[in-house]
């Protein structure tokens, strides 16, 4: 299966969103109904072999039905080198498992999150450890919440 739009989503399950950066991948999922993300881990960035078994050990135990990738678009809707590489850890993913893949924007995900935290008197080395993890709850969130106003 290739990437696809959100419309070629399996329309119910569970989704696992990634936010897939340099040093760490972090994680999180849907409920069945698609309602609410959940952070779940973070993965410290090794071997692609190793990182992908992380991520699909974690697919499987949470019966997802697809995946939802953070896509770093750059503000002026150019996508850098960052987003080729996303793109190109979602075919390596791809090629491993035959599931749907949903690229999604994640403009200004981190900063968001981070000024959260930084709002809720979250201390620096504890944003860093929880910075991925809620970078993907927001990004799953975000795309559960158009998922839910765009479909019938």
């Amino acid at each position: 299966m290739p990437i696809v739009t959100s419309s070629e989503l399996p329309a119910n399950g569970a989704l696992l969103g990634i936010d897939p950066g340099t040093k760490t991948i972090g994680l999180a999922v849907s409920d069945s109904r698609r309602s609410i993300a959940t952070g779940i881990t973070t993965i410290n960035r090794s071997k692609f072999a190793k990182d992908a078994a992380g991520i699909f050990d974690l697919y499987d135990v949470r019966d997802c039905v697809g995946i939802v990738l953070g896509l770093p678009i750059q503000m002026d809707g150019r996508e850098g080198s960052r987003a080729q590489s996303v793109r190109a850890f979602a075919r390596n993913l791809l090629s491993l498992r035959d599931i749907p893949i949903l690229l999604w924007d994640e403009r200004l995900s981190s900063s968001a999150v981070e000024r959260t935290l930084i709002e809720a008197g979250t201390r620096r080395n504890k944003r860093k450890t929880v910075i991925d993890k809620l970078a993907a709850v927001y990004i799953l969130q975000g795309a559960l919440d158009f998922l839910r106003s765009n479909r019938p």
